[in-house]
C-alpha cells in the first residue's frame, strides 16, 4: 500500500505545479460600449417622428414605430372610456388629432432594450366637433430591431393619473 500512496502523491504534487517559464495567457472579455447620447437621441427622433405622423393623420405609417408583437394598455378613466367609445363608433379607426409627449425619464438598459418615462397630451375632436384634451403617464418599453438598428415601441402602459 506504502508503494502505491508515495507514487499518487508525487504525481498529484507533480501536476499542480506550474512551469516556470510559461505564460499563461487570460483573454479579456469584449465589451461593447453604447453610445448613451447617441441612443437617446435615436429613441427621441422615433418620438417626434411618431408625433409627427399622428400630427399629419398618417396612421397608416405608426406601424413602423412599433414591433410586431407591441402590446399597450391605455388609461382606464372616464375620459379615456369616452375616447375608446367614440373610436370605436368611428369604426375603430386611431383618431386622434395630436400627441404631445413630454418624457421625464429615458434609460438606455442595454444596447437592445430601453424604456421612456413621461406624460403625454392627447387631442382628439369629439362627435360635436370639440377639441378634447387628454392627459397621461405613460412608460414604454422600447427594442432595438437588430436588422435596421432602429428603436421601436415594444410595449406601453399609461395611467390617467398625472403627477
Amino acid at each position: 500500500m506504502k508503494k502505491i500512496i508515495f507514487p499518487l502523491t508525487f504525481l498529484a504534487l507533480a501536476c499542480n505545479q506550474t512551469p516556470k517559464n510559461s505564460e499563461v495567457t487570460v483573454e479579456e472579455p469584449v465589451v461593447e460600449t453604447i453610445d448613451v447620447a447617441a441612443e437617446v437621441d435615436a429613441i427621441n427622433e422615433l418620438r417626434a417622428s411618431f408625433q409627427q405622423a399622428i400630427k399629419e393623420k398618417r396612421y397608416s405609417d405608426l406601424g413602423q414605430y412599433a414591433t410586431e408583437d407591441m402590446k399597450g394598455v391605455s388609461p382606464g378613466s372616464e375620459d379615456w372610456l369616452e375616447y375608446k367609445k367614440q373610436r370605436e363608433a368611428r369604426m375603430g379607426k386611431f383618431s386622434y388629432d395630436s400627441i404631445i409627449m413630454t418624457p421625464e425619464e429615458t434609460i438606455i438598459a442595454s444596447d437592445s432594450i430601453a424604456y421612456d418615462y413621461g406624460t403625454s397630451k392627447v387631442y382628439y375632436t369629439n362627435d360635436k366637433g370639440e377639441s378634447v384634451e387628454l392627459q397621461d403617464t405613460f412608460i414604454v418599453i422600447l427594442k432595438k430591431d437588430k436588422e435596421d438598428n432602429k428603436w421601436r415601441i415594444h410595449r406601453e402602459v399609461a395611467s390617467a393619473i398625472v403627477e
